[in-house]
């Protein structure tokens, strides 16, 4: 009887795990999202790399990362802007045809999460 309990709570345990980890979307490298976007629009991505350049007032801005296979833009409108070389990894949604302040982004990933 106890070696069944600790069997089915295995497996619980096992299946839930898959749960969580499926739901979080895997580090991609911006080389493979710069190369086709269109299949990453409007699902949510994760990148990761140096801040190359940022732009920002009042907690809203945008900033642009480098992860050595090609730079992306970041909007970010919760979690203010890094400074210039800060090492960051960030999950959002990709779109397309972004305008910000007058300037406009042909791809750019909306921030959803910060990890630093």
């Amino acid at each position: 009887m106890q070696r069944k309990r600790l069997r089915i709570l295995s497996v619980l345990l096992l299946t839930v795990g898959t749960l969580i980890l499926s739901a979080c979307p895997t580090r991609t490298n911006i080389e493979r999202i710069n190369r086709d976007p269109g299949h990453f629009v409007g699902k949510e991505v994760a990148i990761g790399g140096r801040v190359t350049t940022s732009y920002g007032a009042l907690g809203t801005g945008v900033f642009e990362i480098d992860d050595g296979t090609g730079r992306m833009w970041v909007y970010s409108q919760n979690y203010g802007v890094p400074a210039t070389g800060a090492k960051v990894g960030v999950r959002g949604t990709l779109q397309q045809g972004f305008s910000l302040g007058g300037r406009s982004f042909a791809t750019i990933l909306r921030e959803t999460e910060r990890r630093h």
